[in-house]
């Protein structure tokens, strides 16, 4: 009996010496791999957490952000800084941040909250969008081909859709395409790297040798209709409601 019981020790013990570790040492590095991905892009998503309301001046941003915040329209005013608040809803909150539009201070601030933001809300006066195209054109060619961008929704408001000049918002999107490509050919003319760092590489948009078009980018570009005058912001409730 105890020869037989030393037997089929000595057989398991040849058994577990016979197994192959490569498979199992494999798998726990795959394993391993997987976690610090899943880390990794969690912490980058956990460090994005603002939305970012920009634009030209006039557009109604600072008006947006009240309605969204405060639920009142309020009188027409430049901003020359920016305006911050928490934004609420569904039991979730996130910091809204409104950009000034001022050409002066817009690029600056928009540095400052770049790197934080999971969202960014470009709002466009439907009614001058035609005469102010080129300027329009460029501040959001500035936004979506920063490298600190590159992962952020964008929406595409197209604000005061109660006038009745206003450019519907495929209007306004097929202008903006337009405009942007000869905005791409005339920056990457003039493009030049020496003295950037990581961090603030641009990043030529769209496809080479073909027409520029939203759909070719990084980016989830959309674009709606409202009016903050009317209180009519479903459109954005909504988005930012799916992102937060």
């Amino acid at each position: 009996m105890d020869k037989l019981n030393e037997n089929t020790r000595e057989r398991k013990q040849i058994k577990l010496g016979e197994i192959d570790t490569g498979p199992i040492l494999v798998a726990l590095l795959l394993g391993f791999i997987a976690v610090a991905i899943f880390v990794i892009l969690r912490r980058r998503s956990a460090g994005r957490k603002d939305f970012l309301l920009t634009g030209l001046s006039e557009s109604g941003k600072s008006a947006i952000f009240m309605q969204l915040l405060h639920g009142k329209f309020p009188a027409t005013f430049t901003s020359i800084k920016e305006n911050v608040g928490d934004y609420q809803a569904g039991g979730s909150s996130a910091k809204l941040v409104d950009i000034p539009g001022h050409y002066r201070v817009r690029d600056k601030c928009f540095e400052l909250y770049k790197h934080r933001a999971k969202g960014i809300v470009f709002v466009v006066d439907s009614v001058t969008v035609q005469k102010e195209i080129r300027d329009v054109a460029d501040s959001l060619y500035t936004i979506l081909s920063d490298s600190a961008t590159q992962n952020c929704s964008v929406l595409v408001l197209c604000n005061k859709q109660d006038q009745t000049t206003a450019k519907s918002s495929q209007v306004i999107k097929t202008l903006l395409e337009k405009e942007i490509h000869t905005v791409r050919d005339t920056r990457s003319r003039k493009l030049q790297s020496v003295g950037d760092d990581d961090a603030n590489k641009t990043i030529t948009l769209g496809k080479p040798g073909r027409d520029f078009e939203f759909s070719h980018i990084a980016q989830n570009v959309q674009f709606v209709e409202a009016s903050a005058k009317e209180q009519e912001l479903n459109t954005l409730t909504d988005w930012l409601a799916r992102l937060l």
